[in-house]
C-alpha cells in the first residue's frame, strides 16, 4: 500500500496512485543499458565519488563543448555554489525570471543577497530582454544594479543570450544560465551548455528532465577558477591540491578546509545512469520534436496558444506548456485542468510565478509586479511531452482536450 505522502507526489507528478495511471506530463525512460551500467557500479570499488563521476563530468565537456564541468547531487546545489564563486553575498543583488521553479531564486537567498525578478517575453515565457533593459536603466540610476542575472531557459528553449551578454558587459554583472530544462538545446547553432554568453551554466538530471541521474545537477564553465572554488564548494571547502594550500602538506595523507563547503556531491552510481542516459540525449530530443508537431498539427483548430519557437534557438523541448484562449473560450484553466485529469491525462502548471509564493510576499513583491509572468500563469497547462511517449497515448491527449474544449 502507498503511504501518503508517496500518493501526494504521484498526484502532483501528474500520476494516479492506481495500477490504471494516467499518461503524466513527464517520465524517465530507464533502460537494460542503463540498469547494467549501474550494477556494474555496484559491484565495483567505487559507489560514492569515482571515475563514473569523472566519467560523465567528461560526456557533458565533450557535448557541450566546454573546458570544465562539476557534477553534483541536484541543479540546486549547483545553483547555489555558481553564485557562491561568483562571490554574491549580503549587500548584492540576484535577478532571475519569476515564470520558473523557487530554486531559481532561493540561491540568492541561501547566500544571503537579495533578490529580484525580470518580467518574461510574451511569446518565448522567457525574461523579456525590454523589461530587463528598462529595469538596468533605474538601477543603474538608483545605485542596486544585480551582481548576478539568472536567465531560465524555460522548457527547454534558450533566452536571448546574446543581448544579454551584451547588457552584463555594459553594467558589469555576471549570468548563470539556469539551463535545468536545456540540456540538448542549441542556440545560435551552438549547443546550451558552452558559455559563449556566460559564466555558469547549470542543468538538471532529476527524473522529468530530459536525461536523468535520479536526482542531480552539473555546473559547467570555461573558467578555471570558477572551477576550482565550486569543486571545493561541493566537498566541504577542502582541497589536496598543494597550489590551494596555505601551508606545506605534513604527508600523502594531508588535506586542508580553506573554504566553508557542503557536501553536494553526485555518486557513481547515480553518475552511471547518466553516461548510459547521455548516449541517448540526441534521440531523445529527436522524438520530442517529432511529438511536439504532432500537437502542432492537430492542436492548431483549438482554441489554445500554441509555444513559440524563436528562430535562434532549437529548443530541447522539456515542457510542452499551451496557454487557454480565454478570449474565444470562457472556460478557465482549472476547469480543464480538472477535466483532463478525469479524463486521464496528467497536465501540469508550470510555474506559479515565484513572486507571488507566500515566502516570497514578505520581500513585498506583488502580483501586478510582473503582469506578463501572471497573466501566462493564470491560462497555461502543460501537456504530456516525453520521449517514450506513445501514437495512441499522444492522441488520447488531443481527443481529451477536443471533448473539454470544443
Amino acid at each position: 500500500m502507498k503511504s501518503k505522502s508517496l500518493i501526494a507526489w504521484l498526484i502532483w507528478m501528474g500520476i494516479t496512485d492506481s495500477e490504471d495511471s494516467m499518461i503524466p506530463y513527464g517520465k524517465q525512460e530507464i533502460t537494460q543499458e542503463d540498469i547494467d551500467s549501474v550494477v556494474n557500479v555496484l559491484k565495483s570499488d567505487f559507489i560514492t565519488q569515482g571515475p563514473a563521476v569523472e566519467g560523465f563530468e567528461q560526456s557533458l565537456q565533450d557535448y557541450c563543448g566546454i573546458e570544465f564541468a562539476l557534477a553534483v547531487n541536484s541543479a540546486t546545489s549547483a545553483l547555489h555554489i555558481a553564485c557562491l564563486a561568483l562571490g554574491l553575498g549580503e549587500g548584492d543583488w540576484l535577478w532571475t525570471s519569476p515564470n520558473t521553479f523557487v530554486a531559481s531564486a532561493n540561491c540568492a537567498l541561501y547566500c544571503g543577497a537579495s533578490i529580484d525578478f525580470v518580467d518574461i517575453d510574451n511569446r518565448s515565457y522567457n525574461m523579456s530582454i525590454e523589461c530587463l533593459k528598462e529595469k538596468l536603466i533605474i538601477a543603474d540610476r538608483e545605485g542596486k544594479l544585480p551582481k548576478i542575472v539568472v536567465p531560465v531557459h524555460f522548457a527547454g528553449q534558450s533566452c536571448d543570450m546574446q543581448e544579454i551578454h551584451s547588457l552584463s558587459v555594459k553594467y558589469g554583472f555576471k549570468v548563470i544560465e539556469d539551463a535545468s530544462h536545456a540540456i540538448g538545446g542549441r542556440y545560435m547553432e551552438s549547443p546550451v551548455g558552452n558559455c559563449q554568453f556566460s559564466d555558469i551554466t547549470v542543468f538538471s538530471f532529476h527524473p522529468v528532465k530530459i536525461i536523468t541521474t535520479g536526482e542531480g545537477g552539473i555546473a559547467v564553465t570555461k573558467d578555471k577558477g570558477l572551477y576550482d572554488k565550486m569543486l571545493r564548494l561541493r566537498s566541504h571547502g577542502v582541497t589536496r591540491d598543494c597550489e590551494q594550500m596555505t601551508g606545506d602538506a605534513h604527508g600523502p595523507w594531508y588535506y586542508e578546509q580553506i573554504d566553508l563547503g557542503y557536501n553536494y556531491r553526485m555518486t557513481d552510481i547515480q553518475a552511471a545512469l547518466g553516461i548510459s542516459q547521455m548516449h541517448r540525449l540526441d534521440s531523445y530530443i529527436k522524438k520530442r520534436h517529432q511529438l511536439k508537431e504532432n500537437y502542432v498539427e492537430s492542436l492548431e483548430s483549438l482554441p489554445l496558444i500554441l509555444p513559440y519557437q524563436t528562430p535562434e534557438s532549437y529548443s530541447s523541448l522539456h515542457l510542452y506548456p499551451v496557454q487557454i484562449d480565454i478570449n474565444e473560450k470562457k472556460m478557465s484553466r482549472r476547469i480543464v485542468f480538472e477535466k483532463m485529469r478525469e479524463l486521464g491525462v496528467g497536465v501540469n502548471v508550470h510555474y506559479i510565478p515565484v513572486h507571488i509564493q507566500p515566502y516570497y510576499k514578505q520581500f513585498g513583491f506583488q502580483e501586478k509586479d510582473f503582469p506578463n509572468a501572471y497573466k501566462y500563469y493564470l491560462r497555461t497547462i502543460s501537456l504530456p511531452l516525453y520521449s517514450s511517449l506513445k501514437s495512441d497515448e499522444q492522441l488520447t491527449v488531443v481527443k481529451s482536450l477536443e471533448k473539454v474544449l470544443l
